[in-house]
């Protein structure tokens, strides 16, 4: 059997995660008291699924879109324009108020919401379909209200968007965006 070549991040967490990055590298977030021999069990016991993740991957990278240079300076403007706008639009639908929208370039992440309520974008997120940026959307507020993704924060999500396990298999099967050249 082939030898899995992966990188072992340790921290204070508790459990033991695999991630395939964009760049087909395999990471392995473990508890920093792990030992090595247990961290290979774990590998090997999750083999099959290392392998279909870093075919998904491999098809992922594939198929993604990359975009000019003028067409992300044009994707910034609208996200600026347009995901506070949006934004305020759900925020009020839901009762919530954020207490800042910001639009960053961040490349692992579409949205955030900080502990004191702050909701960053990506502007990437503006490349995929509104459905997805909805989904965003409100995923992003209802964190103002549920601080974590448990059976409440998805609840409160589905009573206002009762697709939104489509829209996250729209966003799951979306094409990656890479600045091109």
């Amino acid at each position: 059997m082939q030898s899995l070549s992966y990188t072992v991040i340790r921290s204070t967490r508790k459990s033991i995660s695999l991630e395939i990055t964009s760049e087909l590298q395999i990471l392995v977030r473990v508890p920093r008291q792990m030992r090595k021999s247990e961290i290979e069990s774990f590998l090997d016991k999750h083999r099959s699924w290392i392998e279909k993740h870093m075919e998904l991957r491999k098809k992922k990278n594939r198929d993604a879109r990359v975009i000019t240079e003028e067409q992300a300076i044009e994707f910034k403007r609208s996200a600026k324009e347009y995901l506070p706008k949006r934004t305020e639009h759900f925020a009020e639908l839901l009762g919530l108020t954020p207490t800042s929208i910001k639009i960053t370039s961040a490349k692992k992440r579409f949205g955030s919401c900080s502990a004191k309520n702050g909701i960053c974008y990506s502007w990437r997120l503006m490349v995929y379909p509104r459905e997805i940026i909805d989904y965003v959307i409100v995923h992003e507020l209802a964190h103002i209200k549920y601080k974590n993704h448990g059976v409440a924060f998805y609840a409160f999500i589905e009573k206002h968007m009762p697709d939104y396990k489509q829209r996250v298999k729209m966003l799951k099967t979306a094409n990656n965006v890479y600045e091109g050249e």
